[in-house]
């Protein structure tokens, strides 16, 4: 009877294991979409349509983009949760969902559980920047200037909850400063208010404000990496500049329903993988501020595990209200 068991288990076994291969072998037979919880043309938009392109070259299907912004990127992640675990709908993953965690009374989903990680796809850091005319020349001058006038100094950032305007709290809580973190709509709005004096400094995503900073029209003090960016090597990291352990990188990366075959996810880690490789692709994502880096599947889940645990320590720390 022992013996009969055993056989069965092995031929189930040994079925699964075809069916997987059988599986991997002609996946993807039809497009596949990816739910992106933002809105056209910004950075994670670019990126994903940047990949996307090249990952219809490879995998000989139609990859498609599908904007489905919302607060807290509910919309898109809830929608892909509840798609087939087929491999046909995936969601783009993102700091966005470790910040949401905290940021949230309650969730529709889990995103450590109820996803299966693929891939990172790029990390992009941020900057502290000041207007071209302004006297802090070093981020030691701000730390200065705020720690001499507490509460006095206003620093603008995106809307409160976003990861500009947690990065802006990490900054204040490791430096021990008091100023004033004024979240805008937009970050054109930002830069008026900044320019025209109205704030002492501006935490924001890179992308937007390059074109400013290579201009001369912002001055950027530092960046929030653990490393310098390759597309502005003269910056020093905030770490460097005088805020020891401070990083603060925004990352995305791409998710599959829980319950995806494992053939399926391996066989799209392979492809993004090899396409964050490619040089050209490589320049694009730098051009936008962003550190091209893919990842394997756990190195993801283990990525949204410490990113959620240290996100939530900075929101409990700056006692934001929950939405």
């Amino acid at each position: 009877m022992k013996a009969v068991k055993v056989l069965r288990r092995l031929g189930g076994m040994a079925l699964a294991f075809t069916c997987s291969a059988t599986l991997a072998q002609s996946y993807p037979n039809q497009p596949v979409k990816i739910l992106l919880p933002y809105a056209a043309a910004g950075v994670a938009d670019i990126t994903a349509r940047v990949l996307a392109q090249r990952l219809s070259q490879t995998l000989g299907q139609q990859v498609i983009i599908d904007n489905r912004p919302s607060a807290g990127q509910i919309v898109a992640t809830e929608a892909a949760m509840k798609a087939e675990p087929d491999g046909y709908t995936l969601l783009w993953l993102n700091q966005g969902h470790a910040i949401s965690v905290s940021m949230f009374k309650s969730l529709p989903y889990d995103p450590v559980r109820d996803f299966a990680p693929i891939s990172t796809v790029g990390f992009f850091g941020l900057a502290l920047l000041v207007s071209s005319d302004s006297p802090y020349k070093s981020v030691k001058d701000f730390i200065a200037a705020a720690k001499a006038s507490p509460g006095k100094l206003n620093v603008g950032t995106t809307s409160i909850g976003a990861t500009q305007f947690i990065a802006a709290e990490l900054f204040k809580s490791m430096a021990a400063l008091d100023f004033q973190t004024v979240p805008f709509k937009a970050t054109p709005m930002i830069v008026t208010a900044l320019k025209g004096n109205d704030l002492q400094g501006m935490v924001e995503i890179l992308a937007p404000v390059i074109p400013h900073i290579k201009s001369g029209g912002l001055r950027a003090l530092a960046v929030t990496f653990d490393h310098r960016f390759a597309g502005l090597p003269d910056i020093p990291t905030l770490a460097e500049a005088g805020v020891p352990g401070y990083e603060a990188s925004a990352w995305n990366g791409v998710a599959a329903p829980a319950k995806t075959p494992r053939a399926v996810i391996e066989r799209l880690n392979k492809e993004i993988n090899a396409a964050v490789a490619v040089p050209e692709l490589r320049q694009r994502l730098q051009d936008l501020g962003v550190d091209a880096r893919a990842s394997t599947p756990e190195a993801l889940r283990e990525l949204l595990v410490s990113e959620t645990a240290k996100w939530k320590a900075v929101i409990e720390r700056a006692k934001l209200e929950k939405q």
